[in-house]
């Protein structure tokens, strides 16, 4: 069987960070915002570089322990990705759980990361303005 392709909805590598260093120089970048649960690091990207926002997501096995629920928040980060990635600023972007998750409640959890990236959009708007 073969899945079905529909145009511009999946999570190619080129959105994606991939490598360590990719991560590092995010996180060394030292901009984030904040939520209740998630920190959102971003590093805007250099002249050179695709204009479009990238993607890569943390989340340490000492908050959630289950891997089936690791995987279900990174699922969440993709999907709300996935739609505002054309909204957002040409820059990196490393989303990391930072506190606990009891219950894991999905439309709060999306809801939560989908404000993030919203803010993120319009601190990029602010910035261009200048």
């Amino acid at each position: 069987m073969q899945a079905v392709r529909t145009g511009g909805s999946g999570f190619p590598k080129r959105y994606r960070l991939t490598k360590t260093d990719e991560y590092s120089s995010v996180f060394g970048f030292r901009r984030a915002l904040k939520s209740p649960h998630f920190l959102l690091h971003y590093r805007p990207r250099a002249a050179g570089e695709d204009a479009s926002a990238r993607l890569g997501i943390v989340v340490p096995k000492r908050l959630v322990k289950a891997a089936v629920r690791r995987n279900l928040i990174k699922r969440i980060g993709r999907e709300r990705f996935r739609l505002l990635r054309s909204r957002l600023p040409a820059q990196d972007l490393v989303l990391r759980l930072n506190a606990k998750l009891q219950p894991i409640d999905r439309k709060a959890v999306a809801e939560e990361i989908g404000g993030l990236l919203l803010k993120l959009q319009a601190a990029g708007c602010r910035d261009r303005e200048r």
